[in-house]
């Protein structure tokens, strides 16, 4: 194990099984991984951050090494910063989402060249689970318990969602 820290990050708007298995097999590489909420004004919330907060820590907390942090208005880099994490995890489905991800590394570097990012690649089993399909199936009153954490599901029916 390595004496780094690492910053995973997404708006988890609803956390996937996908996202859970990235953060399981990153929380074996370093000595504290933190798994921050951001905001993204480019995405309609579908939970609130209290909820995917609480989804999140209830779905993580047998991983003793992982805390979970909300950011709103702040770059990650900044918020990395001040947790010293020295190393962002990304989690890659497939192309499109490296295309995506590398344009973000390219400024993250530039504002902190000092902070590495790394990229997992998602098991096969989770390739084409993503948050959007999951809230689409939602609407249509598909059970998404194949595609969340059981905790992401009691927030999504508190919410009166599901």
């Amino acid at each position: 194990m390595s004496d780094k820290i690492g910053l995973f990050t997404g708006s988890f708007d609803p956390m996937t099984n996908g996202h859970l298995d990235i953060i399981e097999r990153a929380s074996k590489l370093f000595e504290k991984l933190y798994v921050g909420i951001f905001y993204n004004p480019h995405k309609e919330g579908f939970l609130t951050l209290e909820s995917r907060k609480r989804g999140l820590v209830n779905a993580l907390n047998h991983l003793e090494n992982v805390d979970v942090v909300l950011s709103h208005d702040e770059l990650v880099v900044d918020v990395a910063k001040q947790l010293g994490a020295t190393v962002l995890v990304r989690g890659l489905r497939n192309a499109t989402d490296l295309e995506y991800e590398a344009s973000f590394d390219y400024y993250n570097h530039q504002l902190s060249p000092e902070i590495e990012t790394i990229y997992l690649r998602s098991r096969q089993e989770h390739l084409y689970i993503s948050s959007s399909a999951v809230r689409e199936l939602l609407k249509f009153g598909q059970d998404l318990a194949p595609y969340v954490p059981n905790s992401i599901l009691e927030e999504i029916r508190n919410e009166k969602k599901y």
